[in-house]
């Protein structure tokens, strides 16, 4: 690391505040990174600061959503960078309310980085507008996947764009709690299969959440009975757990299947996906995570940031609304006869993008350093 005389106060800004394990996640990779090459006060701008500090090595946590544009300016102000990301954060609904920050930043010539982000839906022109200002104006951009990058470039961003990866690739896990996971039905010495469910929302409008229902209750079944293996849903968020039980519902095999309903850290959800011989899930992270533990799995991508994580693993998985029960199951079939052949291919594509992945904080890095030379401090 290259001799740094002061201390970096920087800002992150992203959908903070223990809401989602993936964006926890994300957070963890971003602030190990940086702990790891600069010396920095960090303050993470949250929806839960509490939830934040006791979850991560930061320093500071603000209340973003519930401060007005006076109240956040001088936190703000304050900063030597400011980050925007990572996650799926610019998309129709709420790209506007996440960039109230960076042009605040603008405005106080705080250098801003788009930290390894994913973009779309974007398809309101303002939205569109405010996405093209705010990040023309950035001092770097990184996207964590080829739609987010083709999309940026759609919308008219004229900065330089560099393709990295997801900042969750780089985290570890922790110790399992094994009392409390079978507390909760786990019975680690059965076959196990991991399942992850999303609720519809803006990020996924063309969500049918009865066509999925009955997609994922007849894939368990079928685990169920190919395998003789238990079911396990991992919720990702809090919605999560009811979107999970109604699948359930929907199962022949209803007896068979558990719903995990403590709370479990990222750290410690990424453990268990090491404990499943396949998981069959819709949420990023829970993809994510069985790559990291070497578990095969199968897809069922509702958006471009999913198929851009099997685009990296050259995994091809049509698109959610174009599939049947019958051709699922006789996917899951083929893939678990072909389970040694997709770890083979996770082990030889993983360390590529978690190289990428370490891409976005070099970056970080030779900004800040550039920056403390120019100050002659």
């Amino acid at each position: 690391m290259e001799q740094q005389t002061r201390l970096f106060r920087i800002g992150i800004s992203g959908s903070y505040g223990g809401m989602n394990l993936g964006d926890e996640a994300i957070l963890d990779g971003i602030v190990s990174q940086l702990r790891q090459s600069v010396s920095a006060e960090i303050t993470v701008f949250s929806r839960n600061p509490e939830d934040t500090l006791n979850r991560h090595d930061v320093d500071r946590a603000v209340p973003v959503r519930s401060l007005t544009r006076k109240e956040i300016s001088p936190e703000i102000e304050r900063l030597d960078l400011f980050i925007l990301g990572g996650g799926g954060i610019l998309y129709d609904r709420d790209a506007e309310t996440y960039l109230r920050e960076v042009f605040l930043a603008h405005e106080f010539g705080v250098p801003v980085v788009v930290y390894a982000v994913s973009a779309g839906p974007l398809t309101y022109p303002s939205s569109r507008s405010a996405v093209r200002e705010a990040l023309n104006d950035a001092a770097i951009i990184t996207v964590r996947d080829r739609q987010g990058y083709r999309l940026l470039e759609d919308v008219g961003i004229d900065r330089e764009i560099h393709l990295t990866a997801d900042p969750a690739l780089l985290i570890h896990p922790d110790p399992l709690p094994i009392d409390a996971l079978k507390s909760e039905g786990v019975e680690f010495e059965r076959h196990l299969v991991g399942f992850s469910v999303r609720e519809p929302g803006p990020a996924a409008p063309d969500l049918d959440p009865e066509h999925y229902y009955a997609l994922l209750a007849n894939t368990a079944d079928f685990m169920v009975d190919r395998l003789d293996a238990d079911v396990v849903f991992v919720p990702m968020e809090r919605t999560d757990v009811q979107h999970s039980h109604a699948v359930v519902a929907h199962m022949q095999n209803s007896e068979r299947a558990e719903v995990l309903r403590r709370k479990y850290s990222a750290q410690q959800t990424l453990g268990l996906l090491g404990c499943f011989e396949f998981a069959v899930g819709m949420r990023l992270h829970f993809l994510i995570f069985a790559a990291l533990q070497g578990t095969p799995f199968v897809a069922l991508p509702y958006a471009s940031k999913v198929l851009g994580f099997l685009e990296d693993l050259e995994m091809e998985t049509p698109p959610l609304g174009g599939v049947g029960i019958g051709q699922l199951i006789a996917r899951i079939d083929r893939s678990w006869d072909t389970r040694e052949e997709i770890r083979e291919k996770i082990r030889q594509r993983l360390p590529a993008l978690q190289s990428r992945a370490r891409e976005t904080n070099q970056f970080v890095t030779r900004l800040l350093m550039a920056s403390n030379d120019l100050s002659g401090r």
